[in-house]
């Protein structure tokens, strides 16, 4: 059968719990992008070799991406500098400074000019796929990081893929997998696809390494993309409210999958299929993120008896000085759980059907006086990485075999949002399984300055997936209680008394008064809740119409219900 197909997912036989868009229109932006680094070499270095990439332009039948104006300056020019392309074609550019006893700046600064047009693709690529030039089939190959050889990897891929004609079918069926067995985690203990394949947790890279050794073992070219996401939001109209898009401003991984139809078309597995957005600029391309490992790379040598790694600082900004945007979306009765876009792509494909999960069964207020509450209680999205520095984090210096030690870049970027920027209010829901008496409600916080009190709203959900109902309010939190910290951590709303709840879901609601500056850390996609479940208002809105693709970090707690 031919459909219109957006975003792949899973089909609801019953009630549908499906966050299919099919998005429509596009973006036209132009970006002054700047990327400032500071390393500060360490004593008895001998040597130090700094390396960047040059983006170029790129074009596909979603994304298109110029770069004009690209400069690098150095605050202290190098002992020798070369450029050249590496075996991905790459355009490398590394710089050599003998003896270094300063501080060295670089600063990267260019103009990319972006655009994302959502239209109907057309795609009748066979599977197994066939036509693929000599070029592309490199992008087969496994590695450590992709190991498209492994048995179970090949074991799963051929499970999914069982009765896929055509390749996007093949490759819809498996990110369907991916969607639901991977939660987004920002500092995973690996990054290899085999430790997602196993846990179901990984960032940025382990959604890209996974997807690409299901692909590559069933014979689709894949190769892992780097480069950056600006934190620019764009608003996504769904006919029923708006729905507001926004990345993390720093260094991100995402795919390119080969179609003998339409060429290299990228994906971000995290929450996009067949396209990225303009808020994207691509860097460099390779096998995995081992082999793409070139800008931003730091090397070093050190004198017999030296110890200690460079100190080390980036700043990335962005600013638009041209953005339109005109986004779309429908939503559909079938697809995923979790948020997940596409273009309308007119292909064959087969749909999957599950049964959603059960509702849980509210409890009468008589019963919830009763019930003995006895058992500590904690839920929430409850993995962040506290009291990180995201300027100065890099990763532990590893030596090269040629002896050499080296920092690469990291994808540590700082995911939150502004929640006490005036004329904006967020609510977070959470939904119980079972009756609790609540006690407090955490929320992941980085306190930046100001003043004023913080306190948290509980509200029911009005049925339709918004804060309905109010029950009941913390207590104040003057802002002065917050401490200073070099990133995120938990900050605890008591809740007084006696506010017993029913199983079904809830809505916590940041407030404020004053001055506050604070930031409240999210999660890409949606980790813990429904896809409907972060949400925020405007002075001007009667109700929470406007939603949030992430899910904040949260902590409920109390005692449950024996």
């Amino acid at each position: 059968m031919r459909w219109y197909f957006i975003c792949i997912g899973l089909l609801f036989t019953t009630l549908c719990l499906a966050e299919n868009y099919l998005i429509n229109g596009g973006q036209d932006s132009q970006i002054n992008y700047q990327m400032v680094q500071k390393v500060e070499p360490a004593a008895g270095t001998q040597k130090l070799v700094l390396s960047y990439v040059i983006p170029e332009d790129f074009s596909s039948p979603t994304y298109n991406q110029k770069i004009a104006g690209f400069n690098l300056n150095f605050s202290t020019p190098p002992s020798d500098k070369d450029e050249k392309r590496d075996n991905r074609g790459n355009k490398v550019i590394r710089a050599t400074w003998k003896q270094p006893t300063s501080a060295i700046t670089a600063t990267i600064s260019l103009r990319a000019i972006n655009n994302t047009k959502l239209t109907t693709l057309n795609t009748s690529a066979p599977f197994p796929p066939k036509n693929i030039p000599d070029e592309v089939r490199i992008y087969l190959q496994s590695t450590k990081q992709v190991p498209a050889d492994d048995g179970q990897i090949k074991n799963k891929a051929q499970q999914l893929v069982a009765g896929a004609k055509t390749q996007f079918d093949a490759v819809q069926k498996i990110l369907i997998w991916i969607v639901d067995h991977m939660n987004y985690v920002l500092n995973p203990q690996s990054y290899e696809a085999m430790y997602s394949f196993r846990t179901g947790k990984g960032n940025c890279q382990n959604y890209s390494h996974l997807a690409a050794a299901l692909m590559r073992s069933v014979g689709i070219p894949v190769r892992i993309v780097n480069g950056i996401t600006t934190k620019q939001p764009y608003d996504v109209n769904t006919g029923s409210g708006i729905l507001t898009m926004r990345m993390a401003q720093g260094r991100h991984s995402w795919i390119e999958v080969f179609f003998p139809d339409l060429g290299w078309v990228p994906f971000d597995p995290q929450q996009m299929q067949l396209f990225v957005s303009n808020r994207f600029i691509r860097v460099e391309v390779g096998l995995d993120n081992e082999e793409t490992a070139n800008d931003g790379l730091i090397r070093w040598t050190q004198s017999r008896g030296s110890s200690g790694q460079p100190r080390f600082e980036e700043v990335i900004e962005a600013n638009f000085a041209d953005d339109r945007v005109n986004l779309s979306a429908q939503k559909q009765n079938y697809g995923p759980q979790k948020l997940l876009f596409s273009p309308p792509v007119d292909a064959t494909f087969t749909t999957i059907a599950v049964q959603p999960p059960p509702k849980p069964k509210p409890v009468s207020d008589q019963k919830l006086k009763t019930l003995q509450y006895r058992q500590p209680f904690i839920f929430g999205n409850l993995e962040f990485p506290e009291n990180v520095d995201f300027a100065n984090t890099r990763g532990p210096a590893t030596q090269t075999e040629g002896g050499e030690l080296e920092m690469r870049k990291n994808f540590m970027v700082e995911t939150a949002e502004y929640v006490t920027t005036r004329g904006n209010q967020y609510a977070q829901t959470f939904i119980l399984q079972k009756p609790i008496l609540l006690t407090k409600a955490g929320l992941a916080l980085h306190k930046f300055g100001g003043d004023g009190q913080l306190w948290m709203e509980l509200f029911k959900d009005d049925g339709r997936g918004q804060p309905g109902e109010y029950i009941t309010t913390s207590d104040f939190l003057p802002l002065d209680a917050l401490k200073f910290s070099p990133g995120y951590t938990w900050v605890d709303f008591e809740f007084p008394g006696k506010t017993t709840l029913s199983p079904g879901r809830y809505w916590i609601a940041l407030g404020f008064t004053g001055s506050p500056i604070v930031n409240w850390f999210f999660t890409y996609s949606k980790s813990v809740g429904p896809p409907d479940g972060t949400r925020y208002k405007t002075m001007f809105d009667e109700t929470w119409s406007r939603s949030l693709a992430f899910e904040f970090n949260y902590r409920i707690q109390g005692l449950a219900a024996q």
